[in-house]
């Protein structure tokens, strides 16, 4: 089996990581090549899952377990899911797992699999598998999850930031509006009520219930049936898709404008949508926003590994923690 290199120090096996979904896990068998090459996928399983605590834990066991027996067992596991995790690896939040909040599910994981076992935020991870991706060289990166709702990852000076209480990196709850709609959070106007996938959904739904859309160009309301739509031509889709990426580009902006970043990466199930999303929201940059890139562009990607980002990045994150590397590397 390729040795794995992490942090400077080899690795005895390879890593697995694991995206913790509300109805799914998402299992890779990651490879780290010495030097600055980026991270390989050469397994990878799904299996489903559910909410409960049980459900959750026997699903990651299912997986990892399938994914050892490949390819044999791995230095360690990474979890990635949506939420937050504490200083001392207890969930706190899990809106995707519920029955997760209040365990400490790495040191579980790890009693039941015989390996070290690290958890972190799905949107941490996202970030560091860009960066991983990207090369060392990218030094400063935000990545944006645009799923449900909006999760984020910052890295700065190559360190991931976690803020004082570990809950740094959640832009989708910026106020953007603060007369806009309620929040799950409390708060009115977040982020995310206007750029998250639900928001989209909600955005098409709006306008073929109005007639700016016709059902029959927008099959289901979903990112991806949007830009065919505004592909083809149809305009109210490119209606629509250019008034969610105005959305998207005002959060974006404000990040650049905090955090001078090099590379924003776009992540979760939004980045389905591809160049268009990207062409669209770099447009409404440059158009609306252009004092915070004209004298610091930063490259605006769709995270790399796509689906697999999550993943990717909790097996990363695992590798550097037993690498040694600081925490929160």
């Amino acid at each position: 089996m390729p040795g794995v290199r992490s942090s400077g120090e080899d690795l005895d096996g390879e890593l697995i990581g694991v995206d913790v979904g509300g109805t799914k896990v998402f299992a890779v068998r990651l490879w780290v090549p010495e030097g600055s090459a980026a991270p390989e996928v050469v397994d990878s399983v799904e299996a489903a899952s559910d909410a409960g605590a049980p459900g959750v834990l026997d699903a990651i066991t299912d997986a990892a377990t399938t994914l050892a027996d490949r390819g044999g067992p791995p230095a360690a596991i990474g979890l990635g899911l949506a939420g937050f995790v504490d200083e001392a690896g207890i969930v706190r939040t899990a809106p995707n797992a519920a029955g997760l909040v209040g365990l400490d599910v790495g040191g579980m994981m790890a009693k039941r699999l015989g390996v070290p076992c690290v958890i972190d935020n799905d949107a941490n991870c996202v970030a560091v598998a860009s960066r991983a991706a990207l090369g060392e060289g990218v030094s400063d990166l935000v990545a944006v999850t645009l799923g449900t709702g909006i999760g984020g990852g910052v890295i700065v000076g190559g360190q991931l930031v976690r803020g004082g209480r570990g809950y740094a990196g959640e832009p989708g709850h910026m106020v953007v509006d603060r007369n806009g709609p309620i929040c799950p959070c409390g708060q009115r106007g977040c982020w995310e009520r206007y750029a998250s996938g639900s928001a989209l959904s909600e955005a098409i739904a709006l306008a073929v219930a109005s007639g700016r859309l016709e059902r029959t160009d927008v099959p289901a309301d979903t990112g991806t049936d949007l830009v065919r739509a505004a592909g083809l031509g149809v305009s109210g889709a490119v209606e629509v898709l250019s008034e969610f990426a105005s959305w998207v580009a005002l959060g974006v902006a404000g990040l650049i404008a905090v955090l001078d970043p090099m590379v924003v990466a776009i992540g979760g199930g939004l980045s389905a949508m591809g160049d268009a999303l990207l062409d669209a929201v770099n447009h409404q940059l440059a158009t609306h926003h252009a004092v915070m890139v004209e004298d610091r562009p930063p490259r605006i990607v769709l995270a790399p590994g796509g689906p697999a980002a999550g993943a990717i990045g909790a097996a990363v994150l695992a590798g550097q923690r037993i690498g040694g590397a600081p925490p929160g590397a």
